[in-house]
């Protein structure tokens, strides 16, 4: 049978339960949509055989449910603080600026600070994620702070 056509029923027959699944494990809307795109982006690389549906439903309800695990133990490993909560717990003026300053920076030195100083990320951690060497990594964190330095000179009239 065609894969694509077996991935297409998949998706017809076990969206529902494995978004029941993963929302009980996850409870959030957004984590439990990605989980269960993981699950069939699994299903397309893997391309298991299985005996019968009971079979298939098993093993995707298997996967779904490692996935899970699997982003629980990443929240639980790397705490954050939304972006937009991110401003109120900075209280200081010139902490405020160093937000401002951030978000203005292009997006590959945005990244990597964000995950390195918020997020907490090591560097080997960041290229894995970004699929780029640790060597570009330190670039961009290097580029990404001069140009704050920059920038908070340049204000500060130095």
């Amino acid at each position: 049978m065609d894969i694509q056509k077996n991935i297409r029923e998949a998706v017809m027959k076990y969206s529902d339960t494995l978004y029941k699944v993963c929302i009980v494990i996850l409870c959030n809307e957004q984590d439990v949509q990605d989980a269960i795109q993981d699950t069939f982006c699994r299903y397309l690389e893997k391309k298991p055989e299985f005996r019968d549906e009971e079979h298939e439903k098993a093993w995707l309800i298997r996967v779904a449910t490692n996935i899970c695990r699997d982003m629980i133990r990443f929240r639980i490993r790397h705490p954050k603080i939304a972006i937009d909560e991110l401003e109120n717990t900075l209280m200081a003026p010139e902490q405020k600026e160093t937000l401002k300053e951030l978000l203005e920076l292009p997006v590959k030195q945005k990244t990597v600070i964000y995950l390195h100083y918020v997020e907490g990320y090591q560097i080997k951690e960041i290229a894995e994620i970004l699929g780029i060497t640790e060597g570009a990594v330190k670039v961009r964190l290097l580029r990404g702070r001069k140009q704050m330095r920059d920038a908070v000179n340049m204000e500060g009239g130095i």
